[in-house]
């Protein structure tokens, strides 16, 4: 069934003729400075890898993945301290009560399908188990962290196509530098504000601290869609998403995972509070947060090393709340920017039962832009 998955992912993006242009190639005016690769890997330590699955067509159609984020890399799995917050909660992210409870967040940030997310969830485990070293019991206690989003318009998402080999890949691949984005890992067969959607990322320097965001978008309608301060889903209304059936795509019903990282010495209280500002970000596109959609956010911080030290005291470090300002700043910032990023690294897709999702123009985002002189 997986058999020539990652050729079809190459074949599609020569077909399409895509190009690998980001927001600012492309001069849409953002605010911030962005570090080396304007990712979430700009934070030191962290890796992310994917599993890509594409194969099939009409009802037998597969568009999906995994993404799997290490906030210390793979071969690191020390707790990190963690917050979430849920905008709107029509969507899932397990391990959050823990989280909430002892602020630690325990090895990566895996996203998946809503469909796949247990299956996700007990690879993690299993594959965890099986890295146990000689001589050491495996660890008896583990509660990841796995978030989804609806990828059912154009994935069979009832077919139940992620494997535990999948996750597996998406774990073991993880890297540094710069990402691909739009139809990869778990954001392969996503659709934001009527667009191709997938996984975006970005990144903003504040003093001397880097912070990024990565998303999973498959959130908003197309008229809601604004790119830096332009109502572009308004200018742009070709071909919005029907089902063959004829029912009408374009309705508030996706979700958004937002994934926010810094190497600033933040405690849970203030992660959860950064968790929070991702909403701004996200707002800055033009959603509303809808009552079908999923949106919810996760911040951990890469400081603090001996954050999850089983004995204490412990001493950690922290920033004063009134410097928080320019984390929160860069939140919002590197996530309305990440959300943009992964629309223009997104492919027009055809997908299950032959739905069809263009990705945004890039020629047609210049015109609109320069229209309202940006």
């Amino acid at each position: 069934m997986h058999t020539h998955r990652f050729t079809l992912v190459l074949l599609a993006a020569i077909v399409s003729g895509h190009t690998a242009e980001r927001a600012r190639d492309l001069g849409v005016p953002l605010d911030g400075t962005p570090s080396t690769w304007n990712a979430i890997t700009d934070v030191k330590g962290i890796e992310v890898g994917y599993r890509t699955i594409i194969s099939g067509s009409g009802a037998a159609a597969v568009r999906t993945g995994v993404t799997a984020i290490w906030p210390r890399g793979k071969n690191n799995i020390a707790p990190a301290f963690g917050g979430w917050f849920a905008l709107n909660g029509n969507g899932e992210m397990t391990g959050t009560t823990w989280l909430e409870e002892g602020g630690l967040l325990s090895g990566p940030v895996l996203i998946t399908n809503t469909h796949s997310v247990g299956l996700v969830r007990d690879s993690f485990i299993k594959w965890q188990v099986s890295r146990s070293k000689m001589g050491e019991d495996p660890d008896e206690w583990s509660l990841p962290v796995v978030a989804e989003t609806w990828d059912g318009f154009l994935n069979d998402v009832n077919g139940f196509h992620v494997t535990e080999a999948d996750t597996v890949a998406a774990l073991e691949s993880a890297h540094s530098g710069p990402l691909e984005e739009g139809n990869v890992g778990g954001g392969t067969g996503m659709v934001c504000y009527g667009f191709k959607g997938g996984t975006g990322t970005s990144s903003r320097k504040f003093g001397p601290y880097t912070l990024g965001v990565l998303v999973q978008c498959n959130c908003g309608r197309r008229l809601q869609l604004q790119v830096a301060g332009v109502p572009v889903g308004k200018e742009i209304q070709d071909e919005i998403p029907y089902a063959r059936n004829g029912a009408f795509r374009d309705a508030d019903v996706g979700s958004i995972i937002i994934v926010v990282a810094t190497d600033a010495p933040l405690l849970p209280t203030q992660l959860k509070r950064l968790a929070r500002r991702a909403s701004m970000g996200l707002a800055r596109t033009g959603s509303i947060s809808g009552n079908g959609s999923g949106d919810i956010f996760i911040a951990f911080s890469t400081a603090n090393p001996d954050a999850g030290a089983a004995k204490g005291p412990i001493n950690v470090t922290m920033l004063s709340n009134d410097e928080m300002n320019p984390a929160f700043e860069a939140t919002v910032q590197a996530t309305e920017e990440a959300i943009i990023n992964a629309m223009l690294g997104a492919q027009t897709m055809t997908g299950y039962q032959d739905h069809r999702v263009i990705a945004l123009p890039h020629d047609r985002l210049r015109q609109t832009l320069q229209k309202y002189a940006r």
